[in-house]
């Protein structure tokens, strides 16, 4: 199978699969740094359910899949965590803890999470790294921007940069010809360097010990990625409470000092986010797009657009469309 990709400035515009057959299954193979590799490829209406593999050494194995066009759907169980890269189109995941879209230029952890499901919409092309935790812990254990007391990965929605997109394509490259570990490894040391800016907030959780002070920030942190992917539905801070199984005013005291500003700051903000990939991305006229990502008011979403970006919805979109 060949790849080819082109990558500009601001997207990874395209990565084409010259095979649409999907290669089979493939054994764990082992890498050098310990850590087991399996590789699966899910084309057009292919369905995959992934259980947690374990072998006799007590190693679990990193899977790399690689979901390309319509209707392929990947099952987890409840011991994958895992990391999601839509290189084109958008990956949909389905879980307990919340729904949400990935899309491309963003970057999703998350936990093990029972009954979780992605699917691809439209041609959409995506890469998902998954494992237990031993088997992220032997993927981690030689990666620099791994933390040594916590090798592991927190739920968080990143923003996929240029370079990281580069790296997610060159493993989509590298799964054809089946010599996958340094692509995964230079990933994976991209990825831990964006987990590294959430040191700061865990160390701002409340709590005496930094137990206490993770497990303050995941049940924060599931809150805040639920917000981030339903930031264009009416959500209120009660609900929100509840979700962090907090009273109100702890939760918001918690939010604040965790993230330095109040969870109602937070949802403007992603809906001022998701508005502008869709002045991006999308046809929908402006009052459209105000709509669709939660703002019932045209004029307040005037305002609060420019004093964010610095310049209005109109001219961001003209300005991209001279670009093109």
């Amino acid at each position: 199978m060949n790849f080819n990709a082109a990558v500009r400035d601001d997207a990874l515009v395209a990565l084409r699969l010259h095979e649409a057959a999907a290669w089979p299954a493939q054994g764990a193979a082992v890498g050098a740094a310990g850590a087991r590799i399996r590789r699966h490829h899910l084309a057009d209406g292919c369905s995959l359910a992934l259980p947690n593999r374990s072998h006799g050494d007590g190693t679990d194995a990193v899977t790399v899949v690689l979901g390309g066009g319509k209707g392929c759907v990947l099952k987890c169980d409840a011991t994958q965590a895992g990391v999601w890269i839509p290189l084109r189109g958008r990956v949909q995941l389905h879980g307990s803890r919340g729904d949400g879209a990935v899309t491309v230029g963003e970057l999703r952890v998350t936990e093990g999470d029972t009954a979780l499901q992605a699917s691809g919409r439209g041609n959409a092309l995506w890469i998902a790294v998954l494992g237990g935790r031993a088997a992220w812990r032997d993927a981690l254990a030689h990666i620099e921007a791994a933390s040594p007391g916590d090798p592991g990965l927190l739920p968080a929605l990143h923003d996929a940069d240029r370079e990281l997109r580069r790296r997610a394509a060159a493993l989509a490259r590298s799964l054809a010809d089946g010599d996958c570990e340094i692509a995964l490894g230079a990933l994976l040391d991209r990825v831990m360097t964006l987990q590294s800016g959430l040191t700061d907030v865990i160390a701002r959780c409340p709590g005496r010990t930094y137990a206490q002070k993770r497990a303050v920030f995941l049940r924060l942190q599931r809150v805040r990625n639920y917000m981030a992917a339903n930031c264009h539905l009416d959500v209120d801070n009660d609900a929100l409470a509840r979700m962090a199984s907090y009273s109100l005013w702890h939760f918001i005291r918690a939010f604040r000092a965790a993230y330095r500003q109040t969870p109602h700051a937070y949802l403007v903000d992603e809906r001022l986010r998701r508005a502008r990939r869709l002045l991006r991305s999308s046809p929908l006229a402006i009052a459209e797009v105000a709509l669709a990502s939660g703002f019932e008011n045209r004029c307040a979403f005037s305002r609060l657009f420019r004093r964010r970006f610095g310049t209005t919805a109109a001219a961001l979109r003209r300005s991209d469309d001279a670009g093109r």
